[in-house]
This record gives structure tokens, sequence and C-alpha cells, in this order.
């Protein structure tokens, strides 16, 4: 077993938002995404078969998907999609989001 302990790894950039690769195997991936408010993963999608988890893990945010739909989000919100079903994540406060994805990409 193993800990990934994600506020002592990965913490916030005033640039971009900041990512930790936490875990890949050929099972699943888990990446950690932090945003400072109004930084944004924009909208996008991936040309494989799979699922996608989006937790938020602490802040305020949306979830955004095609056609303009945006979804609030907040602390211990979950969106569920197919991998290949556009998605991105805007942050209004300071945001961690934690995402599986399963199969990697």
């Amino acid at each position: 077993m193993r800990t990934i302990s994600l506020t002592e790894e990965n913490g916030f950039k005033a640039e971009t938002f900041s990512t930790l690769h936490a875990h890949a195997s050929p099972y699943t991936k888990v990446v950690n995404f932090n945003f400072e408010p109004g930084q944004e993963l924009p909208l996008h999608s991936h040309d494989i078969e799979g699922e996608l988890v989006l937790t938020v893990l602490e802040g305020e945010g949306e979830f955004l998907g095609a056609e303009g739909m945006r979804v609030p989000a907040r602390t211990g919100d979950v969106l569920i999609a197919d991998i290949a079903e556009p998605h991105g994540v805007r942050a209004i406060s300071r945001m961690r989001v934690l995402v599986v994805i399963a199969p990697p990409i």
C-alpha cells in the first residue's frame, strides 16, 4: 500500500493550475489539479473508451460540458462522465480536484 499526500505534494500556482500525476497503472490513472480563482482546465475530450470521475476535494467552481453546459461544483461533489464526453473545470474559489480515469490515457 502507498500513501500520497496531495496537500504536501501539490500546491497552487499563480500563473496556471497545478497538476500532480499521483498514480498510473494499466487499470487507472489518478491526477490532482489545483486551481486559483479564475483558473480553468479548458473544455476538452479524449478519443478513448473509459470513464472519468472528478471529485472536488476543496473549494467551489463549475464543471464545464458540451454546448456551454455549466454545473456548479462544490466540496464533496462528484462528476462521472464518459471520457469521450467534453469536460472541463473552472474555479471560482481556490479549488482542489481529484480526477480518476479508467482506463488511463
